[in-house]
C-alpha cells in the first residue's frame, strides 16, 4: 500500500519540472493523478509515459487564470475518478523585470496565474473535498515570497500572497477536516535555471548553506508528506525546502 493509495490528486503545472516530479512520486505511492497543465503536447506525452509504467494518470489541459477552464478541469476530474482528495497548486510563471521596466501586463500575468489561479483551483475543488470529509491543499509559495527578490516584484507579491491565502484557508477549512499548507522552495534545478549563466548559478549556490541547488524531487517529497495522512495535524504551515537559505 502506498502512502497515497487510491487518493485522487490534481497537480497543476505538472507537465514539467517540480510538478511532473511530484506527479511521478504521487503515482508511485498509489495516487490517481491528474496532470493539469496548459502545455498540451508535453502533458499528453507525460500521460502516455506514466500510463506505460502502469500508473493511473490523466492529462487535462487547463489555464488556471481562466475560471471556466478550471471549472471544466475539475468537473472532468470528478467525472473520471468520482471525487478529489488532494490539490497541489504548483503552476506558476515568471515575467521578471526591474520595477522601473516592468509593464503592467507583466505584473498582471504573474498575479493572474500564480495567485488568482490558486484561488480559482481551490475554490473549484472545495465542495468535492468537503464531500469526501477530508482533504489536502498544498500551495507552492517561494523563498522570494518570504524575503523578496530583485527583479521579481510580480512573482514575490504573488508568492507572498499565497502565504496569506494558506493561513486564511487553514483557519476557515480546518473544521471541515481540510488541511491547507504551503511549500516554499528555494533555488531549484528546473528548466528556468538551465537558462541562467553559470556564474549566476554559482553565486546562488554560495547563498545556500548546503552548497547546492534543490532538486525537483526535494520539493516533490515535501508535497508528498503534506498530501499524506502523516501530516493530518499540520495546518497553516509554510514548509521551507531551501537548503537553509532562510536561516
Amino acid at each position: 500500500m502506498g502512502r497515497l493509495q487510491d487518493k485522487v490528486a490534481i497537480i497543476t503545472g505538472s507537465a514539467n519540472g517540480i510538478g511532473f516530479e511530484a506527479a511521478q512520486l504521487f503515482a508511485k505511492e498509489g495516487a490517481k493523478v491528474v496532470l493539469a497543465d496548459f502545455d498540451q503536447k508535453t502533458g499528453q506525452n507525460r500521460e502516455k509515459d506514466l500510463k506505460n509504467q502502469g500508473f493511473d494518470v490523466r492529462f487535462i489541459q487547463v489555464n488556471v487564470a481562466d475560471r471556466s477552464s478550471v471549472d471544466q478541469m475539475v468537473e472532468q476530474t470528478r467525472n473520471i475518478y468520482g471525487g478529489i482528495d488532494i490539490l497541489v497548486n504548483n503552476a506558476g510563471i515568471t515575467r521578471d523585470a526591474m520595477l522601473s521596466k516592468m509593464t503592467p501586463e507583466q505584473f498582471k500575468q504573474v498575479i493572474d496565474v500564480n495567485l488568482t489561479g490558486v484561488f480559482h483551483c481551490t475554490q473549484a475543488v472545495l465542495s468535492y473535498l468537503v464531500e469526501k470529509g477530508k482533504g489536502k491543499v498544498i500551495n507552492t509559495s517561494s523563498v522570494s515570497g518570504a524575503y523578496g527578490n530583485v527583479g521579481q516584484s510580480n512573482y514575490a507579491a504573488a508568492k507572498a500572497g499565497l502565504i496569506g491565502l494558506t493561513k486564511t484557508w487553514a483557519k476557515e477549512l480546518a473544521r471541515k477536516n481540510i488541511n491547507v499548507n504551503a511549500v516554499a522552495p528555494g533555488f531549484t534545478e528546473t528548466a528556468m535555471v538551465e537558462s541562467v549563466p553559470d556564474h549566476v548559478v554559482d553565486a546562488m549556490k554560495k547563498q545556500v548553506p548546503m552548497g547546492r541547488l534543490g532538486k525537483p524531487r526535494d520539493i516533490a517529497h515535501a508535497y508528498l508528506y503534506l498530501a499524506s495522512d502523516e501530516s493530518d495535524y499540520v495546518n497553516g504551515h509554510v514548509l521551507h525546502v531551501d537548503g537553509g537559505i532562510m536561516m
